[in-house]
C-alpha cells in the first residue's frame, strides 16, 4: 500500500503523505517513495510548483516505531545505509528544480522538520505544533539539521536541538521555521495564493533562482562569488526565455509561458 499520493493540477503537482493513522511518520518504505516521487515531479516540464501535503491530524510525526524498533539492532554500517537514504530523500527535496511548499496542517516531529525545512516555502495551520524531540530518546537531528538550521537559524536550533521543547505556529514564523500562519480554513487560500504567483515566472528563471540560492546562501562575499554572479546574469538574459521575459515586457505583452 502506498504511503503517499501524486496529483497533477495545471501546472502544480501535490504529493500528499496518506498514512494518518501512523501519523505519516517514516519508514524506510515511506522515504523511498517520497523521493521517487520527488524526482518524478522535479523531471516533468508541465510542473511549476510542488505543494508536499498530508492527511490527518499530523503533518509527519518522524520515525514510525517498526523503523525505530528495526534500527534499534542495526549496526553502525547498517545505520550508515540507512541514513544515508534520508540524507538523499532531503537532498533530493532542496534540490528540485521546481520550486517547493509544506502545507502544514498539523504537527511536526523529529525527521518531519526536515521535510518542511527541505522545502522552498512554509505555510502552517495556527494550530500546528512542532518539535525536535531527538535527544529525549538520546539521539540528535543529525541528517535534517543542514536544512533545519538554514531555516530557523543556529541561535534557535541552539534551543531547540537541545531542550527538545514543543514549540507552536507563531513560534515557528518568529524564527523563520514557516513563512505564514493561517487559521485551518485559510490554509489552502494561502497554498493556493503561493502557487498562482509561482506559476507566474519564467520556468527557466525559477530553477535559475532557486539554484542561485543555494549556491550563494552562506557564502563569502569574495571574487569567485561576485564572478559567479555575473555569469549568472549573462547566461539568463542571453537565454531565449531571458530574452522573450524582456522583450514581452518592452511590448507590453504577455510572455510565452503565459500565453
Amino acid at each position: 500500500m502506498s504511503a503517499l499520493s501524486i496529483r497533477y493540477e495545471g501546472h502544480r503537482a501535490t504529493i500528499t503523505l496518506t498514512q494518518p493513522e501512523v501519523r505519516n511518520a517514516f519508514s524506510d518504505e515511506v522515504i523511498a517513495e517520497i523521493t521517487a516521487a520527488f524526482r518524478e515531479v522535479g523531471a516533468r516540464e508541465d510542473v511549476r510548483a510542488v505543494v508536499l501535503a498530508a492527511e490527518g491530524p499530523a503533518f509527519c510525526a518522524g520515525a514510525n516505531l517498526n523503523w525505530m524498533r528495526r534500527m534499534a539492532d542495526y549496526t553502525r554500517e547498517e545505520n550508515l545505509a540507512d541514513a544515508g537514504k534520508l540524507a538523499e530523500m532531503l537532498r533530493v527535496i532542496y534540490e528540485c528544480g521546481k520550486p517547493t511548499i509544506a502545507r502544514v496542517q498539523g504537527d511536526v516531529y523529529a525527521g518531519g522538520m526536515g521535510l518542511v525545512a527541505a522545502c522552498d516555502m512554509a505555510v502552517a495551520a495556527d494550530t500546528a505544533g512542532f518539535c525536535l524531540s531527538e535527544v529525549k530518546i538520546g539521539l540528535i537531528p543529525a541528517t535534517i539539521s543542514p536544512y533545519v538550521i538554514r531555516a530557523m537559524g543556529a541561535r534557535a536550533a541552539h534551543r531547540y536541538f537541545l531542550t527538545a521543547e514543543r514549540f507552536d505556529a507563531q513560534e515557528a514564523l518568529r524564527i523563520g521555521f514557516v513563512h505564514e500562519v493561517v487559521t485551518p480554513d485559510q490554509l489552502d487560500a494561502r497554498v493556493d495564493a503561493l502557487v498562482k504567483a509561482l506559476a507566474s515566472g519564467s520556468p527557466n528563471a525559477m530553477r535559475a533562482a532557486k539554484r542561485l540560492v543555494l549556491q550563494v546562501a552562506g557564502r563569502e562575499i569574495d571574487a569567485g562569488l561576485i564572478a559567479a554572479t555575473v555569469e549568472g546574469i549573462a547566461d539568463i538574459r542571453a537565454s531565449s526565455e531571458g530574452r522573450e521575459g524582456v522583450q514581452s515586457f518592452l511590448q507590453k505583452r504577455k510572455p510565452s509561458w503565459l500565453a
